[in-house]
């Protein structure tokens, strides 16, 4: 018995739902990487890309442990001289909660071009609604 390599032509791709309020945001976005990679599969294979789609509501009500909220930032740089940018996580979290999951679950895949397909299936909204209701997205319970 040989071993079964899926290939990208084959795969059917499913939608599914993570609710994220009251979650831990580190819990989501692990739970969405791993579904956006497709371990969930039992036909994973991890030179092709076989995960699935995405879609995390209620970003805004994900919440942080600790003193996470206080102490975290997000540092990036715009590529000029003393261009060192950073933003604390309460001010991420109240004005664009859509980015902090983003981030998250960005830093949790790989980092090639498996990883950037994979987040363009990521679909991150700070309310309860989403315009996906066409692909008749399973619930994702973690």
């Amino acid at each position: 018995m040989s071993t079964f390599m899926a290939k990208a032509e084959t795969i059917d791709r499913k939608w599914y739902v993570l609710d994220a309020q009251g979650k831990p945001l580190g819990k989501v976005a692990a739970a969405a990487a791993s579904i956006l990679r497709g371990k969930n599969r039992p036909e994973f294979t991890p030179h092709v890309d076989c995960g699935e789609y995405v879609i995390v509501i209620n970003a805004d009500k994900a919440i942080l442990t600790g003193k996470k909220l206080e102490q975290k930032k997000y540092r990036y740089h715009t590529g000029y001289i003393g261009g060192l940018k950073e933003i604390g996580y309460k001010e991420l979290m109240s004005k664009n909660p859509e980015k902090a999951i983003y981030l998250a679950v960005k830093g949790m895949l790989p980092k090639n071009t498996i990883g950037r397909k994979s987040l363009t299936r990521l679909k991150v909204y700070a309310g309860e609604a989403h315009q996906h209701a066409a692909q008749q997205p399973q619930s994702f319970e973690f």
